[in-house]
């Protein structure tokens, strides 16, 4: 589990990106929290630089939008899903629990 931040550290339609390999961005939007790979399936795009709608985030590069409930994209050019991680609040704190077969924390502890 990586904590990320506190969460009034991160508004309603913001998102954060945790460097890790590959890196995770969360955001906070339609009134939830949502963790996803933060590069785009399509090209090496950063998602947590690009818009939130709802619950989905359209890639800053080429416009693909992705479903941040399930990772599924909704538009071209992207054709994979995201990977989704889970995100929970520890008293004030956000924290992704990375899926199992995901990734490594870039630096010890975590990034904001």
């Amino acid at each position: 589990m990586i904590p990320v931040c506190r969460l009034q550290d991160l508004p309603e339609g913001a998102s954060v990106r945790i460097d890790t390999t590959p890196p995770i961005a969360v955001f906070h939007a339609d009134g939830e929290l949502f963790a996803v790979d933060d590069t785009c399936t399509h090209q090496d795009a950063s998602l947590s630089d690009g818009w939130l709608e709802g619950a989905s985030v359209e890639c800053p590069l080429h416009a693909a939008s992705f479903d941040l409930r399930t990772g599924m994209p909704l538009c071209l050019p992207a054709r994979r899903a995201l990977r989704t991680h889970q995100v929970t609040v520890d008293d004030g704190m956000v924290v992704v629990r990375v899926a199992a077969d995901v990734c490594q924390v870039a630096e010890e502890g975590s990034a904001a």
